[in-house]
């Protein structure tokens, strides 16, 4: 009984051969696949209304297809809003920075502060407190630099391999131009991630905070901002503070940004989709506005 005969290879140029049903491909040929980035978001948003997939999930994947023309400068927190520490500070003056602001990850600097020298994790304190005798340079760890052009899914790959959680971001030129982290990365793809610091939303979106200032959420609406700050907008011109602020500003403000209205400073405090989901407001005194008073 003679062998079967070895399958031939394919001739140069030709097309791989279809292995699929002829069901499948007349099913393909009546309902073509989506052919761009926004005809996937959009199957996506049939695909939840038919019930095929949760609200949530549809979220996340549309956050993963969105985050990819994203980059560590479009979410950053801008250099002027960091919380730093100095290294020449004393303990006393770093614990009290640290319970302030109530992050986990500080870059240190020496001297001025666009020369970061690392990063000091705040538990690290505790060792200072235990042993005086150490040297605060020995607990630091190294900083990481990306430029503002690195991509996030490609930051977030690193933050995964190198298992590092904060980034300096650097500009074209090699300042200082804010700090990213993994948080700030993950919240593109699920929403904005509440921790033990955060406040429960005030009504109408707008809360105070410890240190006497509000937050206030992008999609506020206008009548409920002149009720709580005693303000005169238009409240028919526009539906919430956010669109106004854009519209007025010309663009919509980027994180670490702020516009001046009326006494008070609307400071971006985080960013969503291409729209303001939270701002930070204080009153501030009327020669300290800038040209970006409105």
């Amino acid at each position: 009984m003679s062998e079967p005969q070895p399958s031939r290879p394919p001739k140069p140029g030709a097309r791989p051969h279809d292995t699929r049903g002829l069901l499948d491909r007349v099913l393909e040929f009546l309902h073509p696949g989506p052919d761009s980035k926004s005809e996937l978001i959009e199957t996506l948003a049939d695909a939840e209304e038919r019930e095929l997939i949760a609200p949530e999930s549809r979220q996340m994947l549309e956050g993963v297809l969105r985050m990819a023309d994203l980059s560590a400068g479009d979410v950053m927190v801008a250099a002027p809003r960091m919380d730093l520490l100095d290294i020449q500070a004393s303990t006393d003056d770093l614990l009290a920075t640290v319970i302030e602001t109530g992050h986990s990850r500080f870059p240190v600097y020496d001297g001025q502060r666009d020369n970061i020298i690392g990063i000091l994790l705040a538990k690290d304190l505790l060792k200072l407190r235990r042993a005086p005798e150490l040297n605060l340079r020995a607990l630091l760890r190294p900083a990481v630099f990306v430029p503002e052009s690195k991509a996030l899914n490609e930051l977030l790959r690193d933050f995964r391999s190198n298992r590092n959680h904060l980034a300096i971001v650097i500009d074209e030129f090699g300042n200082t131009a804010g700090l990213v982290t993994i948080e700030d990365v993950l919240e593109e793809i699920v929403g904005e991630i509440e921790d033990e610091f955060d406040e429960d939303e005030g009504d109408a979106g707008i809360y105070t905070l410890a240190d006497g200032s509000h937050r206030v959420a992008g999609d506020a609406g206008i009548a409920a901002v002149n009720q709580r700050f005693g303000l005169q907008l238009p409240p028919d011109e526009f539906d919430t503070i956010g669109g106004m602020l854009a519209q007025q500003h010309g663009r919509v403000p980027r994180r670490g940004e702020h516009v001046d209205l009326q006494g008070l400073r609307f400071a971006v405090m985080l960013t969503r989709g291409g729209a303001v989901r939270w701002y930070k407001v204080q009153r501030i005194a009327p020669h300290a506005e800038t040209a970006e008073t409105l």
